[in-house]
């Protein structure tokens, strides 16, 4: 009998139930005896890539490739891995050689389609679910992954029709409840208020799928005008994660804390990259970085790159590599004569393919507005505009907004009064920017956009140094994908309706406008 097989069954059974810990310590003790096991390999390659440890990953399954009975999944794997590190062209490579081992595959197709999402290749990412669909199409996870592809291409009806038929095979499919009702606004004869009432009672005690479905029938409310109704289950259906992440607003302090100890070099002493290419677009979320960020790359000499989490992995790469922490306070205050020039052009090198096709790209991750002033002296002929929004306003739709729940940016969004003092700490926080780096942040209100348009976009265009085009008055007509929580509003004509959202939800708003204003931020 082989000595070892029961370790192997035992790493992958511990694979299987999730429990990646286990596996990667059964795979660890195996391959301390013999290194050369591929199938130890890729359990220890899977459970480092679950524990979003991509670099050891990477290091284990490139040991599988060769071992023909694992070597698609391992380059399933890889391309995740990579995705994870925004080393895109391989992970783009990794995803494309796995489709072609294993054409007939849906999983496979599905997976890449996903890569292909996470790496801006939003176009190959349909093509991949359409062709997953028609392998597995009852396969309820591949019909959502299709919907959500058509919502960034603005297929609204297409998603609609999908998201549907997730229901109608799976009626308690959370996700597609929650995406359904964003993609338009309901009235009284078309909703699903009902619907998601009786969803909502079937799924009790199941925190995550009831703060999607609570979402949801928060939003249908709104939409049919019954706000005190909307805040109730707004509120309802985020207690249940905030009770669970007991998120502290201390903790946010000290983060904004420990960022504006950062020693930045002073203007003549500034050695960063050279590029004039990016343009970043920051600033709280839900406050018009999509409109922004249309507006610009509706300019034949801009390209819209997305959210892209590539100048916080270039600067931990600089800073510290996958020990350092970007969230610890501790990590951050040890930050000292970084390499900007390094810092910039890892930065913009890891953002190929996606840019290089024109002078400038923009980033629109709302939460570089943390590394700012880093980006100012890392890539001094950057262009930083920061997007602003009436405060109530601003902190009401992040309070409405589910955004990524692993994500750790968004913890303070299950609490209104903690978003309050979230948004206090990212003013104050951009006011130190404004202050080490004079005039290299541009700030455009939301407000101010909607009121004037054109005047706003030629202040943009000047600002970025690009000649008036009027396509940039038309936003609404660029076809570019849009993978934020604004891919259907962006894709409409300027409303005001989102103007002073707050007033209409009375009362339950008042403690939230004493937190701001004793903060001395007032309602526009």
């Amino acid at each position: 009998m082989n000595a070892a097989r029961p370790t192997q069954d035992m790493a992958f059974s511990a694979l299987e139930r999730g429990d990646f810990r286990a596996a990667a310590a059964l795979a660890q003790e195996a391959l301390a005896r013999d290194s050369a096991q591929p199938p130890m390999h890729f359990v220890a390659g899977v459970a480092a890539l679950e524990q979003k440890n991509p670099v050891a990953a990477v290091s284990h399954l490139e040991n599988v490739l060769d071992f023909a009975p694992l070597r698609i999944p391992a380059r399933v794997h890889l391309a995740r891995a990579f995705a994870m590190m925004q080393r895109l062209p391989e992970a783009i490579a990794h995803a494309e050689q796995a489709q072609a081992l294993a054409p007939q595959d849906p999983f496979v197709q599905d997976t890449a389609g996903v890569i292909f999402t996470d790496c801006g290749q939003h176009e190959r990412a349909l093509e991949a679910f359409r062709r997953a669909i028609e392998l597995a199409p009852r396969h309820v996870g591949v019909r959502y992954n299709l919907a959500t592809a058509h919502i960034a291409h603005g297929n609204l009806a297409e998603a609609e029709e999908q998201l549907e038929a997730c229901i109608g095979m799976d009626p308690m499919h959370w996700r597609a409840h929650h995406a359904l009702s964003y993609l338009r606004r309901r009235s009284k004869d078309d909703n699903h208020v009902a619907r998601l009432e009786a969803t909502l009672q079937r799924l009790q005690g199941r925190v995550t799928a009831s703060l999607y479905v609570g979402m949801a029938l928060a939003k249908e409310l709104e939409d049919l005008g019954d706000y005190a109704g909307s805040f109730h289950h707004l509120t309802q259906a985020k207690n249940g994660p905030r009770q669970l992440l007991r998120h502290d607003p201390a903790k946010d302090r000290a983060l904004f804390d420990a960022l504006r100890g950062i020693p930045l070099p002073t203007a003549a002493a500034a050695q960063g990259c050279d590029s004039d290419e990016p343009i970043f677009i920051l600033g709280m979320p839900r406050t018009g970085t999509t409109l922004v960020d249309r507006i610009l790359s509706s300019h034949p000499q801009v390209t819209s790159a997305g959210e892209l989490h590539h100048f916080a992995s270039a600067l931990k790469r600089t800073a510290g590599g996958q020990a350092f922490n970007l969230f610890s306070p501790e990590d951050l205050g040890r930050v000292r004569d970084l390499d900007w020039a390094a810092i910039g052009s890892s930065y913009v090198e890891s953002t190929r393919p996606l840019t290089g096709k024109t002078r400038h790209f923009t980033d629109k991750l709302p939460h570089n507005f943390l590394y700012a002033g880093l980006i100012a002296a890392a890539l001094p002929r950057a262009r930083i505009i920061c997007v602003l929004r009436d405060p109530m306003d601003t902190c009401l739709s992040n309070f409405r907004q589910l955004f990524a729940p692993e994500s750790p940016y968004f913890d303070y969004s299950y609490d209104l009064l903690h978003t309050g003092e979230y948004y206090i700490g990212f003013r104050k926080l951009m006011q130190h920017w404004h202050e080490v780096a004079p005039g290299r942040i541009f700030d455009v209100w939301y407000e101010d956009v909607v009121n004037d348009q054109e005047g706003s976009t030629r202040a943009l265009l000047d600002f970025c140094h690009l000649e008036w085009d009027p396509a940039c008055l038309a936003f609404d007509r660029n076809q570019a994908p849009v993978v934020t929580a604004s891919s259907a509003q962006v894709r409409e004509p300027l409303y005001r309706s989102a103007m002073q959202r707050w007033k209409r939800y009375g009362d339950a708003l008042e403690p939230l406008q004493r937190l701001l204003e004793s903060a001395g931020l007032h309602t526009r």
